[in-house]
């Protein structure tokens, strides 16, 4: 009775602080499932020996996981980004760099090769991780409240924020697996669906983020949360995580492909 009583206090702290990991664990998982099944074969095969032995669903947790490592410190700054309007303005950005600037620079550094194993490795799995990261919409923040972090609320009678809840809250309260979410948003993966995603530019990115922003923040004045706001938001967060696949794939497949 001890030992679950200690992972239960355990899971409510991950709960409280996950603002550290975008899209959690189980989101971050089921884009890489999503992505693997819309690139080229040819594409995977080479994604996959890069990778080795991490999945591709795997290693879009990488980027998280190495924060408490400080040779890692260049890359702090380039999980998120702000916009004021849904335009990139680089002289607002951290002077380390953001999620933007890094997604483009790293695609042309894979493009263009000649990198040892361990670089090319290290770059994928940071450019995996920055798509899948600037499509949940408090990534692209404000600039006022570190992307929904300062705003604290109660999920369901729980202690937590905003930028932890559109991170991993509502997709783990579903209690499924990120196959079984996988699988059912990837039925929902039209040829019109990704054609529509694939046509837009990074800028447009951006514009969805910011125009989401309206419903992400639409909160009680108790700030407690709990069916309502997920009938009303769950399924922005399935499009976000559909969206990410399809063009995931897409700049694996130009890289690689």
């Amino acid at each position: 009775m001890k030992v679950y009583k200690t992972l239960f206090l355990a899971g409510l702290m991950m709960l409280a602080t996950s603002q550290a990991f975008a899209w959690g664990q189980l989101g971050h998982y089921l884009i890489g499932y999503m992505a693997e099944r819309q690139m080229k074969k040819s594409t995977l095969k080479k994604v996959e020996k890069v990778l080795y032995p991490m999945s591709l669903g795997r290693s879009g947790t990488w980027m998280d996981e190495i924060r408490s490592d400080r040779n890692y410190d260049y890359a702090t700054t380039w999980h998120y980004l702000t916009s004021k309007e849904g335009e990139y303005n680089p002289e607002i950005q951290e002077s380390t760099g953001d999620a933007f600037e890094a997604i483009q620079r790293l695609k042309a550094e894979l493009i263009a090769g000649g990198l040892s194993p361990k670089e090319e490795s290290e770059k994928l799995k940071m450019l995996i991780h920055m798509v899948e990261d600037i499509h949940q919409p408090l990534h692209v923040g404000t600039g006022e409240d570190r992307g929904g972090n300062d705003v604290k609320i109660e999920f369901f009678g729980r202690p937590t924020n905003l930028h932890a809840l559109w991170d991993s809250g509502m997709i783990e309260r579903q209690g499924m697996s990120y196959s079984e979410i996988g699988d059912e948003l990837f039925r929902r993966i039209t040829p019109e669906l990704q054609d529509s995603y694939r046509e837009a530019t990074m800028e447009d990115w951006l514009k969805e983020a910011v125009s989401l922003r309206p419903a992400v923040y639409d909160l009680p004045e108790d700030r407690r949360l709990s069916y309502l706001y997920m009938y009303q938001n769950y399924h922005i967060a399935e499009e976000r995580m559909i969206a990410a696949s399809v063009r995931l794939a897409q700049i694996l497949d130009e890289i690689y492909g």
